[in-house]
């Protein structure tokens, strides 16, 4: 008899757990809040209790290619960044495709997952769920946990002496959707995430002045990197990788090679951007537009808010800027697991404790996995499914996890790496290399691909993982899930990053003919010169 999961929440983690259960030859139950799934993708005018939000002109930072699922690639006509409605119908595609919906009871709230009276011996759990006002209780064999983790806002107002003078408004970025209704306004954005930034650039082009207040500052980069191909085509290879693990040794160099990096589109010091930490790898942030905005003077960056007057903002260096309307609080979530009891994930300090950031390791049954409480230098989505795959695994005994005592320890190990990595900031608690945690994930269950023996085998094949991109497909080339359409989906990415591009019929020949001739051109003007300088 198969074995019955609980997945709890239908946004992305929660779609790609009902596959991966559905391709173990598990059965799952899906319970999602509200009336569709999308989860944090999935727009709504309005903020609701309970569920992510976001504002109407969000896109994706991670391309198509970094960003789909590992035997389901986006359709090649999708734009290699995608605007949230898009996304969201890639996952409705997917969702048809494998037929995920009939496993989904919208509109039911988990109100407490619990041990079954016999869980060591059973690991089931008693989940308790409410729908139309009436509440079921059913027992599961595991439980996924997909609630995800911006729902519950950051705002640190003990933090700004002064804030309850204040005349004009102020919410957090949770609450914004759109610029409309800020015409003319003097507003300060707080923070300097990716949310801050977008947040603060569309304001810009509405309001008389936009300010943007950071404590450490930030690198910042375009989604356009060299020829024109996304970002995280061209920076997360396997090569990369591995040139950064090794320079992660040696500090300085480390913050020289990061720096001459980050600098390359422009100086960071001059645009009152540079981070205080510089050898720091914490998450860039991702906006075309933010620098040509500071430019011409629509944005100003500033330092910490040391006090807030009833129309006025003070900052650490002693500046005053005067007539503030609006501050938009862009100062990150907190987490937490209602529908837990402290004695399985208890969440302190923004931080919680959990084997490779899935597993509680005291459980004396490995049946409930945290699904995508994680912040990788990536795409989430590859990194939630690969965590899926080996949940669903562990739950039907084809994967075992360590002793208590080793999993702590890792835990330990891994968090101070990830101070040292990243910083104590509370953003970046749930941080995490990419490649190699997808690595990790993948030699769990046998998927990470065997680099020596491709190399005998399929050598073209071998140099694109190494020095290509590190996307999904990679993932899908060997061990259980294995996907024909794998190696083929590699070998033809280019043509999917271009498509979208070509929207423009131009004369192939003629380019290449004029080419051809300036290179004939060149070589001449070389001889000629040659010839000249041996005669004078």
């Amino acid at each position: 008899m198969a074995k019955k999961v609980a997945v709890i929440g239908a946004g992305v983690s929660g779609l790609v757990s009902l596959k991966c259960c559905v391709d173990e030859g598990l059965e799952p139950t899906c319970f999602e809040r509200t009336e569709d799934i999308g989860g944090l993708w999935r727009f709504k005018e309005n903020v609701e209790d309970g569920r992510a939000s976001i504002y109407q002109s969000v896109i994706s930072n991670t391309s198509k290619e970094m960003s789909c699922f590992s035997d389901f690639p986006m359709p090649e006509d999708f734009p290699n960044f995608l605007h949230n409605s898009k996304l969201l119908e890639y996952f409705r595609i997917f969702a048809r495709e494998f037929d995920l919906l009939k496993y989904i009871q919208f509109q039911t709230t988990v109100l407490s997952v619990r041990k079954h009276p016999d869980f060591s011996s059973s690991g089931q759990w008693e989940v308790v769920t409410e729908s139309n006002g009436k509440k079921q209780s059913a027992v599961f064999d595991a439980v996924m946990v997909c609630s995800g983790h911006h729902i519950l806002p950051h705002i640190p107002l003990d933090s700004f002496p002064g804030i309850e003078k204040f005349k004009g408004q102020y919410f957090h970025s949770r609450q914004y959707k759109h610029p409309e209704g800020f015409e003319g306004k003097h507003i300060l954005v707080i923070g300097l995430g990716n949310s801050a930034s977008d947040i603060a650039v569309e304001l810009s082009k509405k309001a008389a002045q936009v300010f943007i207040s950071t404590r450490h500052g930030s690198w910042v980069m375009s989604r356009i990197s060299e020829d024109g191909y996304p970002w995280d085509m061209v920076l997360h290879t396997r090569f990369i990788s591995m040139f950064r693990n090794v320079l992660s040794r040696f500090k300085i160099i480390r913050k020289w090679m990061m720096e001459q990096q980050m600098n390359r589109w422009f100086n960071h010091a001059n645009y009152g951007l540079q981070p205080q930490n510089k050898h720091l790898m914490k998450e860039p942030v991702v906006n075309d537009d933010l620098p040509s905005r500071i430019l011409y003077g629509a944005i100003k960056v500033k330092s910490r808010v040391i006090e807030l007057t009833e129309t006025s903002a003070i900052f650490e260096d002693g500046t005053v800027e005067e007539d503030i309307d609006v501050i938009v609080f862009a100062t990150g979530y907190t987490f937490s697991f209602p529908f837990l009891e402290e004695s399985v994930v208890k969440v302190k300090d923004n931080t919680v404790s959990l084997y490779k950031y899935m597993f509680p390791p005291h459980l004396e049954k490995s049946t409930l996995a945290c699904i995508g409480f994680i912040q990788p230098l990536g795409s989430i989505f590859p990194t939630v499914e690969l965590q899926a795959r080996w949940a669903t695994r562990v739950f039907k005994g084809l994967c075992t996890l360590p002793s208590e005592k080793t999993m702590m320890a890792d835990t330990s190990k891994r968090n101070e790496k990830r101070i040292d990595l990243f910083g104590k900031s509370q953003s970046q608690t749930l941080q995490t290399d990419y490649i190699d945690y997808l690595d990790e994930l993948a030699s769990e269950i046998g998927a990470k691909p065997d680099l020596l023996s491709l190399l005998l085998k399929d050598p073209k094949l071998a140099v694109k993982l190494y020095f290509g991109p590190c996307n999904s497909y990679q993932y899908r080339l060997t061990g259980p899930g294995q996907w024909k359409g794998a190696r083929s989906a590699i070998v033809t990415q280019k043509k999917r990053i271009l498509k979208p591009l070509k929207t423009r019929a131009l004369t192939t020949s003629s380019t290449l003919l004029v080419s051809f001739l300036l290179k004939i051109l060149g070589l001449l003007a070389i001889s000629v010169a040659f010839f000249f300088q041996l005669q004078f």
